[in-house]
């Protein structure tokens, strides 16, 4: 059975930064797409960023473009998200996804910006 686990959320002022990392325990998930998404209070989950299987060609949400960096450590079969110049809009529980034969989520990290 598949795990993902987040880890790296927390609180940080405005312009901060924040790595988050999401590695899989279980199955073989080493060469699946591995993307970002979060939500926020009282809002549907949104997609975040994304990178590819094939080529590790990376996909990003309009709203994080140029200050969030997908990566991906196949060795370690993790996925990480760095978070710079965070703003208090980007406050929601961040998830991990791992997608190929099947589609796993993780249980989700809080990421809280104060303004």
């Amino acid at each position: 059975q598949v795990q993902l686990v987040e880890s790296g959320g927390g609180l940080v002022q405005a312009g901060g930064s924040l790595r988050l990392s999401c590695a899989a325990s279980g199955g073989t998930t080493r060469t699946y797409t591995k993307a970002w998404y979060r939500q926020a209070p009282g809002k549907e989950r949104e997609f975040v960023a994304r990178i590819y299987r094939s080529d590790d060609s990376t996909v990003y949400a309009d709203s994080v473009k140029g200050r969030f960096t997908i990566s991906r450590d196949n060795a370690k079969n993790a996925v990480y998200l760095q978070m710079n110049s965070l703003k208090p809009e980007d406050t929601a529980i961040y998830y991990c996804r791992y997608t190929g034969w099947a589609d796993y989520w993780g249980q989700g990290t809080q990421v809280t910006v104060s303004s």
